[in-house]
């Protein structure tokens, strides 16, 4: 199932796979990453991330890589990081597309 099945991306789930790019996160991590990549524009309280955690493990778009009492590690997967490019891909084609129209 990838981004063009599954339709696109929310802008919080967006900038959760981006925060996987370089390196596993926990949860914690991941927040400050979306706060600070969008200069507080994006916050994700605990409900919206673990949903989304769990949501994403349930799609394998990432997976658990480790626990330690109750901080759980993340990494994505390469149907993660597909996912998040088609959803790059589509953001950088509505960007194009508006750049050609011309205001009024």
């Amino acid at each position: 199932m990838g981004g063009k099945s599954r339709g696109p991306l929310t802008e919080p789930m967006f900038y959760v796979l981006m925060s996987f790019l370089k390196r596993d996160m926990c949860g914690t991590e991941i927040t400050e990453f979306v706060e600070r990549r969008t200069g507080g524009r994006v916050r994700l309280g605990p409900g919206t991330l673990y949903t989304l955690l769990g949501k994403f493990q349930d799609e394998k778009l990432i997976e658990e890589t480790e626990v330690d009492g109750r901080k759980r590690t993340y990494h994505l997967t390469s149907k993660g990081r597909s996912v998040y490019q088609e959803e790059l891909d589509r953001l950088r084609q509505c960007v194009q597309d508006a750049d050609e129209e011309e205001l009024p």
